[in-house]
């Protein structure tokens, strides 16, 4: 299976974090398990070809041009035969800024692009099937995404992005009083604004970030053993970590390490 990531032009790095590509021409007779593992983003994940067909966990179909936001809780998905697809994977207010929408109406959810209107996504998927390259298909996204900006006019929600770069840049150590204070809003402002631009709790993805630090560490194999991970993140104890893990990957470490083939980023096939 073939993997590629690739950054985006630089008008959309405000909005979009990385584009990716999976490929696997090999027709199999089993199907493949994905678990998507919470990474704080929402994303896309469009078909490569016609007839690449991709299941959830109830074997419901995905759409077409599967627009997604948060992912909390523990989803699978199911390719047929073969799994040929690219994928974006926004910055966490781009629900908001690029098609305005409030994010928590997406969180543990999805929708397909046609739904919000317009016969531009129509086109799109075609496009996108009939390219012949790579780089052509980061071009018609790029062009929609931009088009989409462009007739949204999100208002730039400084205490949302700034929230946000905080946490982030902490690993998710900085306390919500210590922000509150910092950008002089109330709790429930802070809140709100929070799960309409990110579809979570400050405190919520304050954890998310705590545990995507933890799993950049255990990917990496920087550790002696898991207690190391768990305090040099800030869990209680190994017995603690263990559980953050198990709620936002769907497993525990141990099964991430021997079960888990993580080909495409944050989102494991599952052995």
């Amino acid at each position: 299976m073939k993997y590629e990531k690739i950054p985006p032009p630089v008008h959309l790095k405000r909005y979009v974090e990385y584009f990716w590509i999976c490929e696997n021409k090999h027709t199999s007779s089993a199907s493949k398990t994905f678990r998507p593992i919470t990474d704080g983003c929402p994303g896309l994940i469009v078909p490569l070809y016609e007839n690449e067909l991709l299941f959830d966990q109830n074997k419901k179909q995905l759409p077409t041009l599967c627009l997604y936001g948060q992912t909390i809780k523990h989803r699978e998905i199911h390719a047929i035969k073969r799994m040929n697809v690219m994928g974006v994977c926004f910055s966490p207010v781009a629900l908001k800024s690029i098609f305005g929408l409030d994010a928590d109406e997406l969180t543990d959810t999805c929708t397909d692009l046609s739904a919000l209107g317009g016969q531009q996504p129509l086109f799109l998927a075609e496009q996108l099937i009939n390219a012949d390259s790579v780089t052509c298909r980061i071009d018609l996204l790029s062009a929609y995404l931009i088009n989409q900006i462009s007739r949204n006019r999100a208002q730039h929600d400084n205490v949302t992005h700034q929230a946000l770069s905080r946490l982030i840049i902490s690993q998710g150590s900085v306390s919500l009083k210590e922000l509150q204070d910092e950008l002089n809003v109330s709790e429930r402002y802070l809140e709100r604004k929070f799960k309409q631009g990110i579809g979570v709790s400050p405190k919520l993805f304050a954890r998310i970030c705590r545990f995507q630090a933890s799993l950049q560490q255990l990917k990496t194999s920087n550790y002696d053993k898991l207690s190391d991970i768990a305090f040099e993140n800030g869990y209680a104890d190994q017995s603690h970590f263990i559980r953050v893990f198990k709620e936002f990957a769907g497993f525990s470490p141990y099964r991430y390490r021997k079960q888990a083939n993580e080909v495409v980023e944050n989102f494991a096939e599952w052995l």
